[in-house]
């Protein structure tokens, strides 16, 4: 299948990324005291016959907030974590799983964060390491997951 060529007059911009939450609130504030993400009221709490055409769910009701991601303003693209009465459970995100794969931060201290992802209920995948990107530079890095299990990617460029 051919690649669809970018269309010279259309568009874009990131807006944000969505993480369905079994524990919005808590899971919120995971991301708001480790990588202080701020949030952007009101918090969401969505129902109704345009929401269910939308995700093709009856009586669907998703509850919510916006988080800020840093580095940015309220304008800037933001983590949208989301609760639905009825989430489909998952049976675990690995590293290597089809589909969207992690969300990553640019840290000051890779380790230091990834102690602040533990002492707030996340946990680490692998190891902390160094290597070299051909072309780039050199990364500090380390893969971890937030309460719920998202993968999260802890990075310092040197």
């Amino acid at each position: 299948m051919p690649y669809i060529k970018n269309v010279e007059n259309m568009k874009s911009k990131f807006t944000h990324t969505n993480i369905v939450a079994r524990d919005w609130r808590r899971l919120a504030e995971f991301y708001k005291a480790v990588f202080n993400c701020k949030e952007i009221l009101p918090e969401r709490d969505l129902s109704g016959k345009w929401l269910d055409d939308l995700t093709s769910i009856e009586s669907v009701h998703i509850e919510g907030i916006y988080l800020v991601l840093p580095g940015y303003d309220k304008n800037g693209p933001t983590l949208e974590i989301f609760q639905y009465g009825e989430n489909l459970k998952n049976d675990g995100k690995r590293i290597y799983t089809e589909g969207f794969g992690h969300i990553a931060f640019s840290v000051d201290d890779v380790e230091k964060c990834l102690e602040e992802v533990k002492k707030n209920g996340g946990s680490s995948v692998g190891k902390v390491v160094e290597g070299d990107i051909r072309g780039t530079g050199r990364i500090h890095v380390v893969y971890a997951k937030d309460p719920e299990g998202n993968i999260i990617e802890l990075q310092k460029w040197e």
